[in-house]
C-alpha cells in the first residue's frame, strides 16, 4: 500500500517557471526540447529535458515464488541487462494509456503471462534531472501463461529472453552488480522488505 506524496509547498522558494520552450527534435515517442525558466529571483536559465509519456514496471511473482525477469540488449548500455518486464505508456490521439492497462499489456507482451492479483507499490521518477518519466511499479501474482492464439506479442524491435529467479538469486545478482538496472534494482529490494516482513511469501 503505497501513500500520497507529500504535498507541494503554495509558495516553493525553489519552484522555477517555465516561461519558453523550444522542441529541438521528436521521436517515436521521446520529445527533446530546451526550456527556458524564470526563478524566483527573477533569473532566467536553460534547462534540457526529455520529455516522456511514462512507463510501467511489474514484479512477476509466479506460484513457485520466482520472480520473472527479461533480458534485452540495451545500446545505451552497450550490454545485456536483466529486467524485471517494464515498457512505455501509449498514447493514442494524444491521450496516455491508463498506467493500469498498460502493466497488464506489457507484462504480457514481454514474458506471454497473465496475472489473477495485482497491486500498485509505488510511481518514481527515473531520471528527474532532465526526464519527465514517472514510472509505476506493481506487483502481479497468480500467473498464467497466455494462450498463443491470443497472446499479446512484444513489438517488433524487441528481442526478449524470459528469466526465472528466486528472491535469493535475484538479490545476489543485485549484490554482485549484475542486475544494474535502477528500476529493477528498487524492485527487488522493495520486494525483499515485503518479504522481511511477512507480508509476501517468496
Amino acid at each position: 500500500m503505497t501513500r500520497d506524496p507529500d504535498p507541494l509547498p503554495v509558495d516553493d522558494p525553489l519552484a522555477e517557471r517555465v516561461v519558453a520552450s523550444e522542441v529541438v527534435h521528436r521521436g517515436r515517442y521521446l520529445e527533446f526540447r530546451v526550456d527556458t525558466v524564470e526563478r524566483s529571483d527573477g533569473s532566467r536559465h536553460t534547462r534540457d529535458i526529455v520529455g516522456h509519456p511514462g512507463a510501467v514496471a511489474m514484479l512477476a511473482v509466479d506460484d513457485l515464488g520466482r520472480v520473472l525477469f527479461v533480458r534485452q540488449w540495451r545500446v545505451a548500455a552497450g550490454r545485456g541487462l536483466l529486467e524485471i518486464p517494464a515498457g512505455t505508456l501509449d498514447v493514442h490521439d494524444g491521450v496516455t494509456e491508463d498506467p493500469d492497462d498498460a502493466a497488464r499489456r506489457e507484462l504480457e507482451e514481454e514474458t506471454g503471462h497473465r496475472a489473477r492479483s495485482w497491486r500498485k507499490l509505488a510511481s518514481f521518477w527515473t531520471a528527474p534531472g532532465f526526464a519527465s518519466e514517472e514510472m509505476h511499479l506493481y506487483l502481479a501474482e497468480g500467473l498464467s501463461p497466455a494462450a498463443d492464439s491470443d497472446r499479446l506479442l512484444p513489438d517488433e524491435d524487441e528481442a526478449l529472453e524470459l528469466r526465472h529467479l528466486s528472491m535469493d538469486e535475484a538479490l545476489a545478482l543485485v549484490e554482485t552488480g549484475h542486475i544494474a538496472d535502477a528500476k529493477s534494482i528498487l524492485a527487488i529490494l522493495w520486494l525483499d522488505r515485503l518479504r522481511r516482513q511477512e507480508r509476501l511469501r517468496v
